[in-house]
C-alpha cells in the first residue's frame, strides 16, 4: 500500500471524485477466466482503498484459491479511474478503477492475478530492453431480447460488412457506446458492421499491453450496459450463429526500444522487419498450438476456427493477404511496423492472451528463432499435400487437444506461473469433459427419429 501517503495520481482522483459528485466506486479486476468482477464501496472509501486496500474472499472467485488461503486485498490503480456513462444520476454517479490484487498473509501480489501474470511478462521484455504496445481489433454480436428480457439469436439488422444504415439498424447503439467509450478515455478509430448480420467492429487506439488489456475488459463491460440500455444483448461468444463468421480479436503487436523507436522496423527489409520483428514472429509461430488454448478459450471459439470463414487456422506468416495466422500489415511510418495474430476471439482473458504471446515473441528474439518464408498465396486453397510441402501445420481442433499443446508447452505454461497455469488446465479440462457427454440439438434433429 502507501503507508498512508496518497501520491499524486491518488489525491487527483479524490478531487474528482468530489468534483464529478461520484457516490460509489466499483474495484474490478478479473478471474482466471477473463470475468470482470468488482467489488463496489461508498465514494468516500476511496482513501481507505488507496492506504490500506478493500479486503475481500478469494476462495469465492473462480480458480483464486482454497478456503483456508482466501484473504486478499484489492489495491487500486488510480490511473484506471473512470465515470461510468452508464451510471449517472442527477444526484450522483459512479465510477471505477482496475485493481491489482495482493495476498494479505504476504503482502505480495497474488501471482494467481491474470493482470500479475501480464505484469511478470512486461518485465521480462523490460529486462530485455523493449516495451510492448498492443492493439486489438475485438468484434462482437448485438441481438435481440425476447418479451423476458433473456438473449436470443435474432439479429438487429440485416446488413454486411460496412454497410450503412437502413440495413445497419444499430448504428445509433454503436454510436452510444463510441461516446461512452470515449467519455472513459478511449481514442477511437474506427467503427463499422462486420461481415456477418448483427456483427459489429470497434477499434481503438494502440497503448501499452498493460492498458490494452485493461481496455478490452472495460470494452466488454460498456459494450454490454449501453446494448442493454438499447433492450439488445451484446455477446463476444465467438460463433453464436453457425455457418457465418464467428467474431475474432486479430491483435496488433510491436517491442519499442528504451529510446523510443521501434524495434520491429527496418527500411533495408524486404518487409519492412527487423530482425527481431522476424525472431519475435518465429517464436509465436512456434507456440501458436499452446498460445491457442489462451487466445481461444472455449468450446465454441474452435467452431470460428475452421477454414472456409475467413479465420485463421494454418500456423505461417504472410505479409500479403490474410488466410495465414500472423500478418504484416501495411505501415505508413516506421513507428506502425507492427505484426498481427488473427487467431485470438473475444471470449479470451486479455490479460494472460497477451502474457503468452510477448513471452512467445521474446523467446524467439532470446533463442534467435529462424523465421520462415511469408506465404502470399491464399493457404485456404491449399489441398494437405501442399500445405505439407510449405511446411504449414495447423492450430488444434477443439478445446482439448489445445490444452494438451498448452501442458506440453514448457515456455507458455510456465509463463502462466505456477498458479495460473494449472488452475487453468484444470478449469479447461472440466469444460472440455463437459461438452464431450452433452447431447446436442444438432444430434438430437439427426438421429432421435432417424435410428
Amino acid at each position: 500500500m502507501t503507508d498512508g501517503y496518497l501520491t499524486a495520481a491518488e489525491e487527483d482522483v479524490l478531487e474528482t471524485i468530489e468534483a464529478e459528485n461520484i457516490d460509489f466506486l466499483r474495484l474490478q479486476f478479473t478471474d482466471i477466466l477473463g470475468t470482470v468482477k468488482n467489488v463496489s464501496v461508498p465514494a468516500r472509501q476511496a482513501e481507505k482503498a488507496f492506504t490500506e486496500g478493500i479486503y475481500f474472499d478469494g476462495s469465492s472467485i473462480e480458480g483464486f484459491v482454497r478456503i483456508q488461503e482466501s484473504d486478499m486485498r484489492l489495491k487500486p490503480d488510480p490511473d484506471t479511474f473512470a465515470v461510468l456513462p452508464w451510471k449517472q444520476r442527477e444526484d450522483g454517479a459512479s465510477a471505477r478503477m482496475i485493481c491489482d490484487v495482493i495476498n494479505t498473509s504476504t503482502g505480495e501480489p497474488f501471482e494467481g492475478d491474470p493482470r500479475r501474470v501480464l505484469k511478470n511478462a512486461l518485465e521480462r521484455a523490460n529486462d530485455l530492453g523493449y516495451t510492448v504496445n498492443a492493439a486489438p481489433e475485438p468484434e462482437f454480436f448485438m441481438f435481440e431480447e425476447d418479451e423476458a428480457g433473456r438473449a436470443t439469436t435474432d439479429t438487429a439488422d440485416h446488413g454486411g460488412y460496412f454497410d450503412l444504415a437502413p440495413k445497419d439498424l444499430a448504428s445509433d447503439v454503436r454510436r452510444d457506446i463510441i461516446y461512452g467509450l470515449e467519455d472513459m478515455g478511449f481514442e477511437i478509430e474506427a467503427s463499422h458492421h462486420e461481415v456477418a448480420r448483427g456483427q459489429y467492429e470497434i477499434n481503438f487506439e494502440y497503448d501499452d499491453a498493460l492498458s490494452t488489456a485493461d481496455n478490452v475488459a472495460t470494452f466488454r463491460t460498456v459494450v454490454r450496459a449501453i446494448a442493454a440500455e438499447h433492450d439488445l444483448h451484446a455477446t463476444f461468444m465467438p460463433k453464436p450463429i453457425p455457418k457465418i463468421n464467428g467474431s475474432g480479436m486479430h491483435t496488433h503487436l510491436s517491442l519499442f526500444t528504451e529510446d523510443g523507436e521501434n524495434a520491429f522496423h527496418d527500411e533495408d527489409d524486404e518487409f519492412d522487419l527487423s530482425e527481431e520483428a522476424h525472431a519475435f514472429t518465429a517464436g509465436i509461430l512456434e507456440h501458436a498450438p499452446a498460445i491457442t488454448a489462451i487466445a481461444n478459450p472455449t468450446v465454441n471459439s474452435y467452431k470460428r476456427l475452421v477454414p472456409g470463414y475467413e479465420a485463421p487456422v494454418y500456423v505461417a506468416w504472410s505479409d500479403r493477404n490474410r488466410s495465414a495466422l500472423v500478418r504484416k500489415p501495411a505501415a505508413r511510418v516506421p513507428a506502425a511496423s507492427r505484426i498481427e495474430l488473427r487467431s485470438p476471439d473475444p471470449s479470451c482473458n486479455p490479460y494472460l492472451a497477451l502474457a503468452v504471446m510477448i513471452h512467445a515473441g521474446l523467446d524467439g528474439i532470446e533463442r534467435d528463432l529462424e523465421c520462415p518464408a511469408p506465404v502470399r498465396e491464399n493457404i485456404y486453397e491449399f489441398d494437405e499435400q501442399k500445405r505439407e510441402e510449405y511446411g504449414i501445420d495447423t492450430l488444434p481442433s477443439n478445446l482439448g487437444e489445445a490444452v494438451e499443446a498448452l501442458e506440453a508447452d514448457e515456455v507458455i505454461y510456465s509463463a502462466l506461473g505456477e498458479h495460473v497455469g494449472p488452475k487453468f488446465v484444470e478449469a479447461k479440462e472440466q469444460e472440455f469433459e463437459d461438452y464431450l457427454v452433452d447431447v446436442s440439438e444438432w444430434e438430437l434433429d439427426r438421429y432421435l427419429e432417424t435410428f
